[in-house]
């Protein structure tokens, strides 16, 4: 059964000549990624970098344009929380999201809130409008701030703001305390403690 297969293959293969040379040869471009093949290879090396931004772009349950936001993580203080939710803190640092694409808005608020952290801000204001107006679906942006307040591990609280910060179309944020501070506080709490 080999052999007559071997005599078919060589049967059919006795017309042929080799190539006299068997480099492939670029130097027409005819060979060379087409434009659409380069975007997707850069497209896809992209997708390999690493990206620090953790907020989820997934499927978010809409809320309404004049639906309020609360968020409390456990262990915050309820004497903190009512503060931050009535205003009476002094607002450190203040993010417009207005009219900016959902990725832009997921980028400027991460790395909002980061360099905050770093720098010791702890209380924000972020305005993200209410989306009566936005088209196909309204409140879209409010929405994803609503979702990624939460998955960020700094934020310790968050509110609607106090009609004369923005009311329904901004929120209130509280962060909790960067390392420095948090040494700070220790040393003082030590400092008390030796005093008595």
């Amino acid at each position: 059964m080999q052999n007559d297969e071997s005599d078919l293959f060589l049967q059919e293969m006795s017309g042929v000549t080799p190539l006299s040379q068997d480099a492939v040869l670029l130097e027409n471009g005819e060979f060379s990624p087409t434009l659409a093949q380069q975007a997707r290879r850069k497209a896809a090396e992209q997708d390999m970098e690493y990206d620090a931004n953790y907020l989820s772009m997934e499927y978010v349950d809409l809320v309404k344009p004049d639906e309020p936001f609360t968020y409390k993580k456990d262990g915050v203080q309820d004497g903190v929380y009512r503060n931050l939710r009535l205003g009476k803190y002094q607002l450190d640092a203040t993010l417009n999201l207005l009219g900016k694409s959902l990725s832009n808005a997921r980028r400027e608020l991460f790395f909002f809130i980061e360099d905050c952290h770093k720098r010791g801000v702890r209380t924000l204001l972020i305005h993200h409008g209410m989306g009566r107006n936005s088209k196909p679906h309204p409140a879209i942006l409010r929405s994803y701030v609503f979702k990624w307040l939460p998955q960020i591990p700094t934020v310790l609280a968050c509110n609607t703001a106090q009609k004369q910060h923005g009311g329904y179309s901004a929120t209130y944020v509280l962060l909790q305390k960067n390392a420095e501070q948090k040494r700070e506080n220790r040393e003082l709490h030590s400092k008390r403690g030796a005093q008595k």
